[in-house]
């Protein structure tokens, strides 16, 4: 059985707390100096500390010490842009790990704006994904042969997308309403796609570990590295390989290390591989590995989010539907603009958190939104959004106007 790990890593640039009085005078929205949990800077040290760095030291002694360990990482280019302007030795530890691995990290495609553009833009979708490809080409010596899209989310036509464009493979969520009966340990082919292939994430265990770990309530709890790895070895009449996609975030900042989780992480690999049937392999090499078993047929977007695996989490309500109509309906006026500055600020507030943090969801899924939700409530969100976006507006209205800060020009 194969195990493919995939982690990804992303902070937004969180819009500050932004008033109506502010519009018009203050062109800087993701500056807030005064609020700890909308200020970049120290929200991604905080993350780095708690997660980032010594998740990274695992993952490297790991490398070091078994030669057959493999994963993947994806970043989105806001959370490296970040890295490059707070916290560049997090930046160098990810380069490092990458690099020395002699192949056995791929880092995979993404929008380099962790935005959803493909389902409202597809031309602005194919510009991120040409600067993503470029960054990570840069930092990583990489080109991306695997897509991954923002929050995981997929359907036909982004399959087709990416046949197109020459990807081996995407990544999408294993859901069971999509397969059926079928299983998530398996590869298949996108309805309408001649070449590529989809890799499945197997989301009851990779969620054991992203969501269920820590929580003492579970059944299963504590959870060991040798009773996960039994898990998996007991997959083996069902499928070829299992596929483990989660948040980087999750060793150290949504599982705290008080949990064990790190210590589970640095005795996953070990416990995995004394079954002699277990081996580990990249996305790639997992796509080549083995031939698709079936058609898979996803009309509709699917993500890895909430209980309904759809874009409800982003666009479920009127207030969402606003501001992401409203974002994209700026496109034109913004790039005929040619203004850099201008045009990357409207890139990072397409960035799916913000649509997020204005999710009204209080029944299942409340607790999560709550607890990943840097705002008040999510009005607050919405209204500090809607005023950045109409100071926006008016930065179009006077090309001339020119910003005081400088920022992380768009024509990286």
């Amino acid at each position: 059985m194969s195990v493919c790990l995939y982690f990804h890593v992303h902070q937004p640039y969180r819009v500050k707390k932004y008033r109506a009085f502010e519009v018009g005078r203050d062109h800087s929205y993701f500056n807030d100096s005064s609020s700890s949990d909308l200020n970049n800077e120290k929200i991604i040290r905080k993350v780095a500390e708690k997660s980032y760095l010594p998740a990274s030291v695992v993952l490297a002694e790991l490398l070091r010490r078994h030669p057959e360990f493999k994963f993947a990482f994806s970043f989105s280019g806001v959370v490296l842009d970040q890295m490059e302007q707070f916290a560049p030795d997090v930046l160098d530890s990810f380069r490092n790990l990458v690099r020395s691995s002699r192949g056995r990290v791929e880092v995979l495609g993404d929008t380099y704006h962790h935005s959803l553009s493909f389902f409202y833009s597809p031309r602005e979708f194919e510009r991120q994904i040409a600067l993503h490809r470029r960054k990570i080409s840069k930092i990583f010596g990489q080109v991306p042969r695997v897509l991954r899209n923002t929050e995981l989310s997929y359907n036909n036509d982004l399959a087709r997308w990416a046949d197109r464009s020459g990807y081996l493979g995407i990544l999408a969520e294993g859901w069971d309403p999509v397969l059926g009966w079928r299983s998530p340990n398996y590869i298949y082919r996108p309805k309408g796609a001649s070449k590529i292939k989809v890799l499945l994430k197997n989301y009851r265990l990779s969620d054991d570990i992203a969501f269920r770990f820590g929580e003492r309530s579970w059944s299963e709890w504590p959870l060991t590295a040798d009773k996960f790895s039994s898990w998996v070895s007991a997959a083996h009449l069902d499928g070829e390989t299992i596929n483990l996609f989660m948040d980087f975030e999750t060793f150290g900042e949504h599982q705290w290390a008080d949990t064990g989780i790190f210590d589970f992480l640095r005795a996953l690999p070990g416990e995995l591989l004394k079954d002699k049937y277990n081996h580990f392999l990249t996305p790639s090499e997992t796509l080549r590995k083995y031939q698709p078993v079936g058609e898979i047929d996803v009309p509709n977007v699917l993500t890895w989010a909430d209980t309904e695996r759809d874009l409800s989490a982003w666009t479920g309500n009127d207030i969402q539907r606003s501001a992401i109509k409203e974002i994209y309906a700026l496109e034109n006026r913004v790039l005929r603009s040619r203004d850099p500055e201008l045009i990357e600020d409207w890139r990072r507030l397409q960035t799916s958190d913000h649509f997020y943090y204005m999710c009204t969801k209080w029944f299942a899924d409340g607790d999560v939104h709550k607890y990943f939700n840097p705002y008040e409530t999510p009005f607050d969100a919405y209204i500090s959004f809607m005023n950045a976006l109409d100071d926006l507006k008016l930065r179009l209205d006077n090309p001339k106007k020119k910003r005081s800060l400088n920022v992380i020009f768009a024509n990286k």
